[in-house]
């Protein structure tokens, strides 16, 4: 079975030192509404995945980034997050724009190493987390 490729970022506050990371609350849908996410979403058939996640971040955010280095998985450089869905996530600063939860999302909130897990994580992305954790300065 082929999984469509999600491309998110793990927004923070610096690419040398990160102390702060920004995560995404669901408002849809359903069954996921209300738990958390790194932002961004579905690349497109032929769209390149940093372009994708570059439309994705201006759709849902408002804001443009600066890409970092991609946080390569275990499934073959990337992250195998639902039965259909295998995730590529890099590390990112915002460049322009002030991040707002336009679509998709009803909170936005930034976490650093004591506040990273106050929030319910995707089970998709917690394996994710737990891999990111130990990068966010203390």
């Amino acid at each position: 079975m082929t999984r469509r490729l999600v491309v998110a970022a793990a927004i923070v506050d610096s690419l040398e030192r990160p102390g702060r990371l920004l995560a995404a609350r669901r408002s849809r849908p359903a069954p996921i509404a209300g738990r958390w996410e790194f932002p961004g979403g579905k690349a497109e058939p032929g769209e390149a995945p940093a372009e994708a996640l570059h439309r994705e971040l201006d759709e849902e955010l408002g804001v443009a980034v600066t890409l970092g280095h991609e946080l390569a998985g275990p499934d073959d450089g990337a992250w195998i997050i639902t039965d259909r869905h295998v995730l590529r996530l890099w590390f990112a600063t915002l460049r322009t724009g002030e991040p707002r939860p336009l679509v998709e999302h009803d909170e936005l909130r930034w976490l650093d190493a004591a506040t990273l897990w106050d929030v319910d994580w995707l089970d998709g992305d917690v394996r994710i987390v737990e891999e990111l954790a130990p990068l966010l300065e203390r």
